[in-house]
């Protein structure tokens, strides 16, 4: 091969290649001209690394097709994901919250009446207040823009929010992570989460002020709990097939039932951030105690139409959060 014969007669194509690799944005018509030279590009570097290795040309090549590569291939790459992303929330998410209703919802109703029990129990045993804290100590937490309505306010909202959401997704994350040790890792979060709650309640009613308490819980923290729940539900599922994976080996089970928490955790930490938000900017605003609960209540509905309404649909259509088996591979077939 002649090389300066082979550089002059495609010169303007690389030059070419360049020029529209420097536009920000392209015509329908110049993006196939791209694609095209980038495809020419790449034939001129491998006929050049083959016949006539020059190792200053084949540098140059080497970057223009890598630049053009990046060009062509990025745009396919953030549809593909913006397609998963959507899917993920459309379809994925919505279908384990469903398919996983049976853990969480029980998680949920027997929690609550625990930390209500706990709750009466403070409130109605002076000794059982004396033994959490001093007398002084209690009236600090208690009284009017005391340590439970200042905890609210004491930083400023935008890193509050992300304090608490970080907070949140941790305690989830450990629901979902330490399921698979049978379950009782996930019994202690929860019940300490309930035992915190119960207190707060048991305080603040005894004090006279459980309306000023649950003022401030209520708007964040029932879709904020409801998340909680769903992680300890889904924890928990994920603990019992430890224990009986059902038809499945107990391999191929936890395998699948761990694809779909973490698919979970992905999905709670985005509802954990929509607490969050309400936490920091809702609970301690100074709208009226009606207009709070309102916006969380909202917010607790619109989720649970989210499950029961989108999550229903895609159960039906056989999407669980595990992946698909195209993306796992042909499994072992088992007797059911």
């Amino acid at each position: 091969m002649d090389l300066d014969v082979f550089v002059a007669a495609h010169e303007a194509e690389w030059r070419r290649l360049e020029t529209l690799l420097r536009r920000r944005r392209l015509t329908g018509p110049e993006a196939d001209e791209l694609v095209s030279l980038y495809q020419r590009a790449t034939t001129h570097l491998s006929l050049i690394s083959s016949a006539a290795p020059d190792p200053q040309l084949i540098g140059r090549l080497t970057r223009l097709v890598a630049r053009a590569r990046s060009k062509v291939t990025a745009p396919r790459r953030a549809r593909a994901r913006a397609r998963d992303l959507t899917g993920f929330l459309a379809h994925d998410f919505p279908g384990a919250l469903y398919r996983t209703r049976t853990w969480w919802a029980p998680t949920a109703v027997a929690s609550l009446l625990v930390a209500a029990l706990i709750g009466w129990w403070v409130a109605t045993h002076p000794e059982v207040r004396s033994a959490i804290a001093a007398p002084a100590e209690l009236r600090e937490l208690t009284r009017p823009g005391g340590d439970y309505e200042a905890y609210y306010s004491s930083h400023p909202a935008t890193s509050f929010a992300a304090q608490v959401w970080t907070n949140n997704a941790q305690a989830a994350a450990l629901c979902l992570v330490l399921g698979a040790f049978l379950c009782l890792p996930v019994v202690a979060v929860l019940l300490l989460n309930m035992v915190n709650i119960g207190v707060g309640i048991g305080l603040m009613a005894s004090a006279g002020r459980l309306d000023t308490f649950l003022g401030l819980l209520v708007p964040h923290g029932l879709l904020e709990l409801t998340a909680v729940f769903v992680a300890a539900g889904t924890g928990l599922r994920l603990g019992w097939t430890v224990i009986d994976p059902g038809p499945r080996r107990r391999r191929d089970a936890l395998a699948q039932e761990g694809r779909a928490a973490l698919g979970m955790a992905l999905g709670l930490a985005l509802v954990l951030l929509v607490s969050g938000v309400i936490e920091a900017f809702v609970t301690p605003s100074d709208l009226p105690t009606w207009a709070r609960i309102t916006i969380g209540a909202a917010a607790e509905a619109a989720f649970l139409v989210y499950v029961y309404a989108v999550g229903g649909r895609a159960a039906r259509a056989g999407r669980t959060g595990d992946l698909t088996a195209d993306e796992t591979g042909s499994g072992v077939p088992v007797a059911t």
